[in-house]
């Protein structure tokens, strides 16, 4: 009899695995695809893309705050100056990595966006050591310092650093420092960073409609319903890797996230064809060798974990 509870309570968890790892993978295959996207909006401004996607999460979220009715705990929680003074660091961090993303896809910089993202794991690893004390393994030295190293190899490669992909790396890697010590769940914290910013997006838009520069409603039903869908985009992923995060362990988590810059890079070299010189292929090899150390590295951490637990 209790082998039997044994093996169901083991079928469940397995089966609340899978599903933790098939939210995350799709939610990594959707930010991946972002590039593809944007080009359909290219001909709307970046800014203005970034503030109907502004304005439509915040109209989504309020749905779905609304809809699991927790209303009160989370006024409760907006009290304190500190909370709120928090989330607007946090809502113009994001709203700076948005709005670089978008311009770099939109002018055919995706395959520089997608370095960032294979930087900002090893970035976000130590800005914890930095602001929040945090320990590092010796052998997540090794990754880092290579990382480094490629992106001194491009600085040198361009004559320039490579400053979209830094721009997108630091602005995620801080804004995943701020939420770390953010006191709200991943939707209400995102609902209150484009509250924030809902103000100033209207008004941007008004604006710019008021001149008569404004894409809504004047460039087609089809620009139309791709902005509305940006609120879509955003919120739909968000909610998946919320779900993933409560199901699947860290560093599972961590191992998936590169699908991401894995796919934008791929969209930028074989179906937009953006430039990829043999300079760029020694950059970019500095950091993909570093993040297989580090995988490996957070892989054998995790089995050395568990078997001291057990």
């Amino acid at each position: 009899m209790q082998n039997e509870d044994q093996c169901r309570l083991a079928v469940q968890q397995e089966k609340i695995l899978n599903k933790g790892i098939w939210s995350a993978a799709g939610a990594y295959v959707i930010w991946g695809l972002f590039p593809a996207y944007w080009k359909w909006l290219q001909h709307v401004p970046a800014l203005q893309s970034i503030c109907h996607r502004i304005v439509w999460s915040c109209l989504i979220l309020v749905g779905i705050f609304l809809f699991v009715r927790r209303s009160r705990a989370f006024h409760l929680k907006l009290l304190t100056l500190t909370v709120v003074f928090t989330y607007v660091a946090a809502a113009l961090l994001i709203g700076i990595n948005w709005l670089v993303y978008v311009w770099a896809v939109n002018t055919g910089f995706i395959v520089e966006a997608s370095l960032g993202y294979f930087i900002n794991p090893l970035l976000s690893i130590l800005l914890g050591v930095i602001f929040l004390r945090e320990r590092m393994r010796s052998w997540q030295w090794f990754p880092i310092g290579l990382t480094a190293a490629g992106v001194l190899y491009l600085t040198f490669a361009y004559g320039r650093p490579p400053w979209i992909a830094l721009t997108l790396a630091i602005s995620f890697g801080l804004y995943g420092l701020v939420k770390k010590t953010a006191p709200l769940g991943s939707i209400y914290g995102l609902l209150l960073e484009t509250g924030i910013l809902l103000v100033p997006a209207l008004s941007y838009l008004f604006y710019v409609d008021h001149i008569g520069q404004g894409a809504f409603l004047h460039t087609g039903a089809g620009s139309d319903m791709l902005m509305v869908g940006a609120g879509l985009i955003t919120t739909v992923p968000l909610l998946m890797f919320a779900t993933a995060l409560q199901r699947i362990p860290l560093f599972l988590v961590g191992i998936l996230q590169y699908i991401t810059p894995t796919l934008q890079f791929l969209l930028g070299v074989l179906i937009y064809h953006e430039p990829f010189s043999y300079a760029k292929l020694i950059g970019f090899g500095f950091v993909w060798v570093a993040l297989i150390v580090f995988g490996i590295e957070s892989f054998l951490a995790h089995r050395r974990q568990i078997a001291e637990a057990a």
